[in-house]
């Protein structure tokens, strides 16, 4: 039997462990990590044999104090820039998306300046999230616009880097933008009328902030890439991750997933949504590589 005196100190000892725990998640990992996630494809469709297209992707930015202030994203603007991209693009949810545990919201009058730094060869596109038709999509869409970032819904673009293929740039309106009365959400999104604005053979990459679209996307899109699941926002050893906001659970929950020769990339984004908690799911700028000596997936 465990003496008093050894209980005690384990007991002590797991409060010390749950306290540092507790910190970490709310007050370390969620603020002050950020970590750049790299992905080297070829997928199907995009041309071999020629210079890689490297773009950079900023999803779930959930402007607000103190998690997500302007020198927060100043930060992510600066290493983003720094990693040289040909393109940038933006995943939606810049508005908060927390109420009760932010002290100020950042208003996009502060941070759509911010972003309107980056820079790249081939530009910077952005799609909107749910969380920015929840709040001021128009408002939102202004910003972003007035400082040199087009937003793209359900709107295609070719591109034409100086080395490497030209290819489609194709975003996607999103998915939950209106509350339905039904207790859902209707979205603004056309997939179908959006790739009919594709007027070639080229390649084609995605930007959907939803990942849930994935299911419906044809084997002509070279790679969809998304954001909003936040990875979790936490990701317990053994166990997973136990709320994605997604009605396919973990399937579209994060990273590199290929179904039927198709390719999704999820970045697990920057800031927080509901709570103010990450725990082995850090905040992270994505840049991904195509082509190249990359491997054809």
């Amino acid at each position: 039997m465990i003496s008093r005196r050894a209980f005690l100190k384990l007991f002590g000892a797991s409060a010390l462990i749950g306290l540092g725990m507790g910190s970490y998640t709310f007050g370390i990992e969620p603020r002050f990590r950020l970590v750049v996630t790299r992905h080297r494809l070829t997928p199907p469709g995009w041309p071999v044999g020629q210079p890689p297209v490297r773009i950079a992707v900023i999803a779930d930015v959930h402007a607000c104090e103190p998690w997500m202030p302007a020198s927060r994203i100043a930060e992510i603007v600066a290493i983003t820039n720094s990693l040289e991209p040909d393109l940038t693009v933006l995943l939606g949810d810049y508005s908060a998306g927390m109420r009760r545990f932010r002290t100020a919201r950042v208003k996009a009058d502060i941070w759509a300046p911010i972003l309107g730094g980056l820079t790249a060869p081939l530009g910077v596109r952005a799609v909107l999230g749910n969380h920015d038709w929840w709040s001021d999509a128009p408002g939102i869409r202004t910003a972003l616009e007035m400082n040199g970032i087009p937003v793209m819904e359900n709107r295609a673009e070719r591109l034409e880097p100086a080395n490497g293929p030209a290819f489609w740039l194709a975003g996607l309106g999103d998915q939950l933008a209106i509350a339905n009365g039904r207790g859902g959400f209707d979205g603004v999104d056309d997939l179908p009328g959006t790739l009919a604005q594709v007027s070639d053979q080229g390649p084609i990459v995605l930007l959907a902030h939803e990942p849930d679209i994935f299911v419906d996307v044809p084997a002509r899109v070279s790679l969809t890439l998304s954001g909003h699941t936040h990875g979790g926002q936490v990701n317990l050893p053994f166990l997973g991750r136990p709320v994605v906001p997604s009605a396919y659970g973990e399937r579209f929950a994060y990273g590199h997933v290929v179904e039927d020769n198709r390719h999704l990339i999820v970045s697990g984004g920057l800031g927080c949504s509901i709570l103010p908690v990450r725990f082995g799911v850090p905040p992270e700028i994505v840049l991904v590589e195509l082509g190249g000596d990359a491997a054809t997936a």
